[in-house]
């Protein structure tokens, strides 16, 4: 997708404070952070969302998001951090190419991350899990 601004970052056509970089995986700075330290995660190909990305690919991003949460708190001097991916327009995705975000937390911040919760019946708790596990039996063993 020649028109996303990560696939214009990750050849270099814009520029970025990088945190990490290998083969196939570039982390660095958010330019508009929640907190000090904030990290966006991506691959360097172009995938659209989670749904995308090859299992390989992703278990190597998550390795390196492990890695790169332990740096991040030490820099920074945070105690706690959140991992985030919104996968789609709906769910709060404004680059359409997949990221995950590692926000450090500090006591006091600014940013909250709060469920409206819902009450669902029981009845209704076990339709949804019994769906579920239906179309998770249809899926092959590797997605």
């Amino acid at each position: 997708m020649d028109s996303c601004i990560f696939c214009k970052i990750v050849r270099g056509e814009i520029p970025s404070y990088k945190v990490y970089e290998d083969r196939d995986t570039l982390a660095f700075l958010d330019i508009n952070p929640v907190n000090l330290g904030h990290v966006l995660v991506i691959p360097k190909k172009h995938f659209e969302n989670f749904q995308d990305i090859p299992s390989n690919v992703l278990c190597e991003i998550i390795n390196i998001i492990k890695k790169l949460t332990l740096s991040i708190i030490q820099s920074v001097q945070a105690k706690d951090y959140n991992i985030m991916l919104s996968n789609g327009k709906i769910a709060g995705q404004e680059v359409p190419h997949a990221h995950f975000h590692i926000i450090p937390r500090f006591e006091k911040d600014a940013f909250e991350v709060h469920f409206n919760s819902k009450k669902i019946s029981s009845d209704e708790m076990k339709k949804i899990a019994e769906s579920i596990r239906k179309e998770l039996s249809k899926l092959p063993n590797k997605v």
